[in-house]
Formats: structure tokens, C-alpha cells, sequence
């Protein structure tokens, strides 16, 4: 075995395999003398094997620590959108409720009683209760609303976000069905039936219609905030 040779200043000197580190010699040596050396003879400092020790855990732990900082952004970005959808829901379905709950017109209508004297003319008042689609409706939002409230306090409870779910799809089909029944009546309120001789009613009593129409838009916005609720649920499982 050929012994590693180091170039000093003033001779090359023989160094045997791993001999005693340069001390008390007459030689002077350059640091990449030492270095060969040290290479060659497998000499590698406890500081050298620390320092590099520490950097590999160094850069593991910086990245568990980056892709723990991202699943926390995640969990608070998808709470601040639950929190925000559920607000919306109530808001909505709350003025849903309210306009079609405070929709109420009074107009003088001509009725024919006999064909040989005028029309007369008699008071007709169009109300919510009148219709069994629009108390359907009232009482729907009324529900989702106060499902929309108390969910605000219920999410920060550990444990009930399956629950949660569920009701939140149980408001979606709820709100659709009557939001469904509300637009046949207004339908038929708007072209009326000349089938079932069904007459139209909406030209007469136009601002009831228009906050009837008002009311199911609303609603539906409402609806789909509830299956947005839903569909995030889904997207967090995936």
C-alpha cells in the first residue's frame, strides 16, 4: 500500500496510514494537504459529523414543520368558508322568509254579477296564508334558518361535522322541494291554466307576485349555500 504523500513548503514528507495528526513536526502543511489526509485515513471530526448530522435533521424537520403550517392553513381556510356559508344561509332564508312572510295586497277588482249593470267594484286581498305552497315555504326557511343559526355554535363542537353534514343536505332538499312548490303556484299565479280554467292572477296583484319571485330567489341562493356546505365537507375527505 502506497503511503499518502503531503506537499509541504519545504518536502514532500511520507506519511504512513494514518499516523499521529500533524504535531510537533518541523513541517509546515497547506490545508489541502490535510485535507488528502484526512480523506485517506477515513478521519472525520466529532464537530464535522455533528454539524452534518444536525443539517439532515435540520432540513427534516423543516419540512414536517412546512407541511404542518400547510394542513393548518387548509383546516382554518375550510373553517373561515364554513363559517361564511352558514352566515349566508341564515341571512338568506331569514329575508326569504320575511318578504314572502310580509307579502300582503289589497286591490279593487271588477266583478260582473249581471250582464245589464255595470261591474262592480269589491276589495280582494292576496295573502301568503292563502296558499298552501307559500306557508310551506315560510315555514321552510324558517326552519333552515334556525338550523343555519345553531350551526354556527354546534361546528365549534369536536366530533358532530358527519352530523353537521347530514342536516346540511336534509336543508338543501328541504329548501328545494319548497322552493319547487312556491315556483308551480307562481307559475301558474304569472300564465294561469286555461285548462283547469285557472285565470292569471299576477297582472292584477303584481307587487304580491314580485316579492313572491323575490322570496324564491332568495331562497335558492340559501339552498345552494347549504349544498356548497356539503360539497366542501365531501372535497375535505378527498
Amino acid at each position: 500500500m502506497v503511503s499518502p504523500v503531503l506537499h509541504g513548503h519545504h518536502s514532500p514528507v511520507n506519511l504512513t496510514p494514518c499516523p499521529v495528526p500533524f504535531v510537533n513536526t518541523p513541517y509546515h502543511f497547506s490545508i489541502r494537504d490535510i485535507n488528502i489526509y484526512k480523506k485517506n485515513c477515513g478521519l472525520v471530526t466529532i464537530m464535522e459529523e455533528g454539524l452534518s448530522k444536525g443539517s439532515i435533521n435540520n432540513g427534516i424537520g423543516g419540512v414536517e414543520s412546512k407541511g404542518r403550517d400547510i394542513e393548518v392553513a387548509k383546516h382554518a381556510s375550510g373553517g373561515v368558508c364554513d363559517l361564511l356559508l352558514r352566515v349566508l344561509a341564515l341571512v338568506l332564508t331569514l329575508v326569504a322568509a320575511i318578504v314572502l312572510g310580509l307579502d300582503k295586497q289589497t286591490k279593487l277588482v271588477s266583478v260582473q254579477f249581471v250582464d245589464t249593470l255595470p261591474p262592480v267594484h269589491v276589495p280582494a286581498t292576496a295573502k301568503w296564508q292563502y296558499a298552501s305552497a307559500f306557508v310551506y315555504f315560510v315555514v321552510a326557511n324558517v326552519i333552515a334558518c334556525a338550523y343555519a343559526a345553531s350551526s354556527l355554535l354546534l361546528v365549534k363542537i369536536k366530533g358532530l361535522g358527519t352530523l353537521l353534514s347530514v342536516v346540511d343536505a336534509l336543508m338543501v332538499a328541504l329548501l328545494f322541494s319548497c322552493n319547487g312548490a312556491t315556483t308551480a303556484i307562481g307559475v301558474i299565479g304569472f300564465q294561469g291554466n286555461s285548462h283547469l280554467q285557472w285565470h292569471k292572477v299576477c297582472h292584477v296583484f303584481s307587487k304580491f307576485c314580485n316579492q313572491v319571485a323575490v322570496s324564491i330567489i332568495l331562497s335558492l341562493l340559501g339552498s345552494i349555500a347549504f349544498l356548497l356546505l356539503v360539497l366542501l365537507k365531501l372535497h375535505r375527505r378527498t
